[in-house]
């Protein structure tokens, strides 16, 4: 245990221990946990071997210990494995090491691997290409025979009906004529389907033999996942140890996901409990290049990932003090821009959910029904961290007509944020395809093949615009953002992701873990205006709320 416990010398004797533990999925790094990143960058140094890995992108966690004799220390995990195995020194073991020699999980693997190897060696051979050429050919036969005796049956069909308009032919043998024809269509059709039968019975056992082969391997793999995640037995606080199986059971995915319990929160948790080790504070970094399609940022750190870990932590967390989640924002007065008989416009702050979720926290919309004294029907959303022009209908007619707007990109808007930096242009245009981040949600992530198109237009604000030269002297920049679609986070990512803006929001927790960023208390992202076609009159309707920053 000592190689795995890196112990603080007298630098830590005065930092004040937090009196919860850390919340993994919204906290700000501790003093000491911010020394173990510092200490483990250095140790990096030491095993070169490494660098190439870690360069290219990687999740590492700490966590701040106390043992028996009072010491602080800390441990040390990366997620996943790093260069081929999930055992390297000075940092915690897995909670279940699938990659032993030897081992079931390995077997198994192997046997996938053969079934793997016998499909590709099928459908790579000249016989299966063979059979495949003739039975497509035989379709594409009976298809461009099929189209010939159809175009030559129009033609007849026009020399008949001109026959007959000059009456120089006998309707009896025009009608046999037609007869013929179809009656030689169907023979066509007889005879090219016979050949795509035949056809189709030569690749028949094939096929068969693949798809014997493909529902083995699904069969296998998924006795061998069910394996492996019953081989996780993960411990708490209270010293309960349960399996990956057991605690997915109640969620609604009921299964876990592939490399649950392999990211590092788990890791160290579960090596503290085991050790008798007494957690004090922890969380996550990102080493290394962004991975594609994500935004991370080098030494940044970031939640723990909710698709995952949010079910095993949970669980791993039981007899610990955790941090709470932050309380949604109350107590604001409500601000109304715009009211009618069909619909209410108010200015949200930052920090309060739009409708009600899972938190018991007031939302707007039962702040604006509270107002009114009638239903504030769902129109569109803002973030939670953001502020700015929210809509509400009063009738379902209204929520109909304002909703179509939205989804017809019947409306405009215009958002302003301050970003945590300089871009590098004055402004343009962001298109990306957004999709969401299942194993981080509620992120979101840029996939070039599965990603929904998402546009912002944008401009960086100059000029007397208030805050712009105050802002410009802390190395801040404010920009003016008109997004042409409505993708969730679609703001949030356009500015943060490397071929995007390139320079996060200030105050975003989700796509921006700098210190400074942490600081500030909120999101500087506000919908300041938006233009809708009024459900009633027809007339165009600008809604303003100016920003608060």
């Amino acid at each position: 245990m000592e190689e795995i416990v890196h112990f603080f010398g007298e630098e830590a004797a005065v930092v004040e221990l937090p009196r919860l533990f850390t919340n993994p999925f919204h906290y700000r790094p501790h003093p000491l946990v911010v020394m173990a990143q510092q200490r483990l960058l250095a140790y990096f140094a030491s095993h070169p071997e490494w660098g190439e890995e870690l360069r290219g992108g990687k999740m590492l966690g700490v966590l701040v210990v106390r043992c028996d004799d009072g010491r602080l220390g800390f441990l040390a995990a990366f997620s996943g494995n790093l260069c081929g195995s999930n055992l390297q020194p000075g940092f915690v073991p897995p909670v279940f090491d699938m990659l032993r020699p030897g081992d079931f999980f390995r077997r198994g693997e192997a046997l996938i691997t053969a079934i793997n190897h016998r499909i590709a060696s099928i459908e790579q051979s000249d016989d299966y290409h063979e059979l495949c050429r003739r039975a497509a050919e035989a379709r594409r036969d009976a298809e461009a025979a099929t189209e010939a005796h159809r175009k030559a049956m129009a033609t007849a069909k026009a020399r008949r009906d001109e026959a007959r308009s000059r009456g120089d032919a006998s309707e009896a043998a025009l009608t046999r004529e037609s007869q013929w024809m179809k009656a030689e269509l169907r023979r066509i059709k007889g005879r090219h389907n016979a050949a795509i039968a035949a056809a189709d019975e030569a690749l028949a056992a094939t096929r068969q033999e693949l798809n014997a082969l493909c529902e083995e391997r699904k069969r296998r793999s998924a006795e061998l996942q069910r394996a492996i995640f019953d081989h996780f037995v993960m411990l708490n606080a209270r010293g309960e140890h349960r399996t990956l199986t057991e605690i997915f059971a109640g969620t609604p995915q009921q299964l876990p996901p592939g490399g649950a319990g392999e990211c590092a929160a788990p890791k160290l948790l579960q090596y503290a409990f085991a050790h008798g080790l007494e957690p004090v504070a922890m969380a996550e970094f990102w080493h290394g290049a962004s991975p594609q399609g994500e935004v991370r940022h080098h030494g940044h750190f970031y939640p723990a990932c909710r698709g995952k870990c949010l079910p095993i932590l949970s669980f791993m967390l039981q007899g610990l003090e955790v941090e709470p989640e932050p309380a949604a924002v109350e107590g604001q007065p409500l601000e109304i821009l715009y009211d009618d008989d069909c619909m209410i416009a108010v200015n949200k702050p930052a920090g309060m959910l739009t409708v009600p979720g899972k938190l018991d926290a007031v939302a707007l919309q039962q702040l604006v029904e509270a107002s009114t004294g009638g239903e504030a029907l769902v129109v569109h959303r803002l973030d939670q961290d953001t502020s700015g022009v929210v809509l509400f209908a009063k009738t379902q007619a209204a929520q109909r007509a304002l909703q179509r707007q939205f989804e017809q990109r019947g409306t405009a808007k215009r958002y302003v944020a301050l970003l945590d930096g300089c871009p590098s242009a004055d402004g343009g245009t962001v298109s990306l395809p957004l999709r969401p981040d299942v194993d981080h949600r509620p992120q979101q992530m840029v996939d070039f093949v599965k990603g929904k198109p998402s546009i912002t237009e944008w401009r960086v604000e100059s000029g007397e615009r208030r805050g712009c030269a105050e802002w410009r002297v802390e190395g801040l920049c404010r920009v003016a953002l008109w997004p042409l679609t409505g993708r969730t986070h679609q703001l949030r990512v356009h500015c943060a992701h490397p071929q995007g803006i390139g320079v996060p929001i200030l105050g975003d927790r989700l796509y921006n873990n700098s210190p400074k960023s942490h600081a500030r208390g909120r999101m500087y992202l506000h919908a300041e205006w938006l233009e809708v076609t009024h459900p009633v009159t027809g007339e165009r309707l600008q809604i303003m709320a100016p920003a608060p920053f």
